[in-house]
């Protein structure tokens, strides 16, 4: 994602495949280099300079000032942008509490939820985390824990591996979409300077006043949320996502006992 003009932040090496696949060790700092500055340290105030102003306005200059050294100094320990936000990414990927291998999980349905709920919680921390995902080959330690994590659970369903696939497509892609639509609605609420509550409220109320070959939209929406005006949109939104869930663990349930019917 090296913007055109960037050319200070060194353009993208040819035939980029991942920075987990470079076969280079961290390095360590050089004797000129501040003592305090090292990888990790980057890449955590990576994470932090793009979850307070998106990844729009990342650069390896603003990242530098914030740290305190100059852009140069940041390419002796990564070779491009590209890579210090794959270590981005996979730091976030971090984050999410995981069961040591081997540990007893207990019932995969409540595994599941909690790790949907999980990753959708990571995705509205991290809203920039959502365009990165679908970039990069996520490979890093974290993100392929996570991925190992998610094979187990949808394993223990006792689906065909077919079967498991579609699981987790069917799970982990309506997570990544909701969680990723949620939390641009978040930071754009940020932004108005706005809660979400005082939002939903102005957004309606523009849509009520648009023009009358509108009317009808407005009051399937308002239809849509009937019941629901003692609710926070937080709440609303949260019980939605619950049965979204509800619905796709079911759907697991029963392609479960379709296999068992047939196998008999």
């Amino acid at each position: 994602m090296v913007k055109a003009g960037d050319g200070a932040e060194r353009g993208e090496r040819p035939g980029r495949t991942s920075v987990w696949l470079e076969g280079k060790a961290p390095r360590t700092r050089r004797s000129d280099q501040p003592s305090t500055l090292d990888r990790e340290r980057i890449t955590v105030a990576t994470v932090k300079l793009l979850d307070a102003e998106g990844l729009a306005k990342f650069s390896m200059r603003r990242l530098a000032a914030e740290l305190g050294v100059t852009a140069m100094s940041l390419y002796w320990y990564v070779d491009t942008k590209d890579d210090l936000l794959e270590l981005a990414l996979d730091h976030v990927f971090g984050e999410l509490d995981l069961p040591e291998p081997g540990a007893s999980e207990g019932d995969w349905r409540t595994q599941l939820r909690q790790l949907a709920g999980m990753y959708r919680a990571n995705l509205v921390r991290h809203p920039w985390t959502s365009t990165l995902t679908g970039h990069f080959l996520n490979i890093g330690p974290h993100s392929l824990a996570f991925s190992r994590h998610v094979q187990r659970i949808l394993a223990d369903t006792g689906l065909t591996v077919p079967g498991q696939r579609g699981a987790i497509a069917a799970v982990f892609q309506f997570v990544y979409g909701y969680g990723t639509i949620e939390g641009h609605f978040v930071q754009r609420c940020a932004d108005a300077g706005m809660t979400q509550d005082e939002y939903y409220h102005h957004a309606m109320g523009a849509f009520s006043e648009l023009a009358p070959e509108m009317a009808d939209d407005y009051e399937n929406a308002r239809a849509l949320m009937a019941g629901t005006e003692e609710h926070k949109v937080e709440e609303i939104r949260e019980g939605d996502f619950q049965v979204a869930l509800d619905l796709l663990v079911a759907g697991i349930d029963t392609m479960v006992a379709a296999q068992r019917t047939t196998s008999r």
